[in-house]
Parts: structure tokens; C-alpha cells; sequence
């Protein structure tokens, strides 16, 4: 993994709202096919760190690189933009919620960006989207409207959707957060099934079982820095810093039958 080049590089990321120090100096590089799982308090940073990736913020300061596409956080411009551009097409984005438009079937949700986005001819971007629908296991919802899906659902259409663009990396903003309990182990099924697969992810989550077993690296990060990184097996067994000592175990407290659910 080591000798391949990066799908991802961030380089001394800083992120400010207003005096608001969120970011700070932050870099790393993410590998092909790594899975790489992001995991600290809420307002730690988490979630603003992977929606800099994809310029939904504004870096402050520093440099973000996403399949040899590099942006610098002061740059301006038409050309600037289009690298903007070529990021997000590579970098695909689960959110939290589901974002799915509400006026739209699924199959016209999931096609939407490839074609309007990419110019993708329709029939084309159809013909990967009910690939990924399937792989989803939803080909059955195709023709229906969000309303008339679970959360879950919802979840896994949003991922098709993502994945029907051919990202380089998907990065999920706590995907099960906004889901009722029963319905996250289908959302965290999928994830397994991609990571399993060789998807490269980066992965905000609070599902330490997903972390343990889909994961090659976790990241703790504290304050808006990096306080620990290391392999499932030695964050969990031997964590260095006190402070993910102490989050690890007001965590697992509350939630290892939780993590454990497939």
C-alpha cells in the first residue's frame, strides 16, 4: 500500500469559522483501497475535515490533493474551479441525511448527477445505476419515490448514488447517525460489503464495531488535531493518548452491543 500513490493527500489543513479554530494543521494521505475510519467527539472536526476534501468548505489554509487533482486553499478562479470540479466527481459523499430529492424516483435520483454532472447519456448512466441499486439490494425500489422508503433505504439508495458516479474514494459523514436503531445494521452491511470489496472510504463514524472490522486505520481526532492513528487492533487494545483512552471507554460502555450487530 505504501509504494502506491495516494487517492487522497491533505497537506497542513487549516479550517477557521470566523475565530473558530476547527481545523488545525492537518495531513495525511489516504491509499488505494484503504478504509480509513475517523472517529472523536461531536464539534471535534470530523465531519468539516471530509466536507473540506470536497470543497462543501472552504479550507482556510493549506492544500488538498484527490487523485492528482490539487487545489490550494487561497487559490481563485476558472481554473481553480474546474479542479474543484474534477475533486467532487471523484470524491463521492454520503451524508448524514439522505438528500435524495423528494420529486424524483429513485432511478432519476441515483442517474441525476452522472448525467447532468458527468454528460453522461441517459441510458448509460441508468445501466450503472441499477448496478449499483442491485449491489444495494434495492432494484425492487427503483421506480418508487423517497417517501415510500425507510431510512435505511433511503441510506443505501443515497450510496448507490454516490457510487454510480465511479468515485475514486467515498467519504460517509456518520451515515447511520440519522437512523433508527434496527435499520443501521443494512446501511453498515452495505459499507462492509464496499470495504470488503477494496473501495477506498474514509468513514466518520460512532460504530466501533464497523470500525474494528472494516477499517485498516483509525484516526482520533481531539480539538481539531490528530491525537491517535493506528490499526483497528492496536487503537482498541493498547490506545496511546489518554484522551482516546477516555473516549474509548465512555463509548464502548454505551454502545459495544451496538457495535457488535451486523
Amino acid at each position: 500500500m505504501e509504494t502506491a500513490k495516494p487517492i487522497v493527500r491533505v497537506q497542513n489543513l487549516h479550517k477557521y469559522f470566523g475565530r473558530l479554530h476547527v481545523l488545525r494543521d492537518i495531513s495525511f494521505e489516504v491509499y488505494p483501497r484503504e478504509v480509513v475510519c475517523l472517529i472523536g467527539r461531536s464539534g471535534s472536526g470530523k465531519s468539516t475535515l471530509l466536507r473540506c476534501i470536497n470543497f462543501l468548505e472552504e479550507p482556510t489554509a493549506g492544500t488538498v490533493e484527490v487523485n492528482g487533482v490539487v487545489v490550494h486553499a487561497k487559490e481563485r478562479g476558472s481554473d481553480r474551479d474546474e479542479r474543484v470540479r474534477k475533486i467532487r466527481t471523484s470524491a463521492g459523499m454520503v451524508f448524514q441525511e439522505f438528500n435524495l430529492f423528494p420529486h424524483m424516483s429513485v432511478i432519476d435520483n441515483i442517474i441525476e448527477a452522472p448525467v447532468g454532472v458527468k454528460g453522461m447519456p441517459r441510458d448509460q448512466a441508468i445501466a450503472i445505476g441499477e448496478k449499483f441499486l442491485a449491489k444495494v439490494g434495492l432494484m425492487e425500489k427503483r421506480n418508487e419515490y423517497p417517501a415510500r422508503l425507510s431510512g435505511g433505504q433511503k441510506q443505501r439508495v443515497a450510496i448507490a448514488r454516490a457510487l454510480t458516479m465511479e468515485p475514486k474514494v467515498m467519504l460517509f459523514d456518520e451515515p447511520t447517525s440519522a437512523l433508527d436503531p434496527e435499520l443501521i445494521g443494512e446501511v453498515l452491511n452495505v459499507m462492509n460489503e464496499l470495504a470488503h470489496e477494496g473501495t477506498t472510504m474514509m468513514v466518520v463514524t460512532h460504530e466501533m464495531g464497523f470500525a474494528r472490522e472494516a477499517a485498516n486505520r483509525i484516526i482520533f481526532i481531539d480539538g481539531g488535531g490528530f491525537a491517535e492513528e493506528g490499526p483497528p487492533e492496536q487503537f482498541f487494545t493498547s490506545p496511546k493518548d489518554p484522551r482516546t483512552r477516555q473516549f474509548l471507554q465512555r463509548l464502548l460502555s454505551g454502545e459495544e452491543g451496538r457495535g457488535k450487530r451486523k
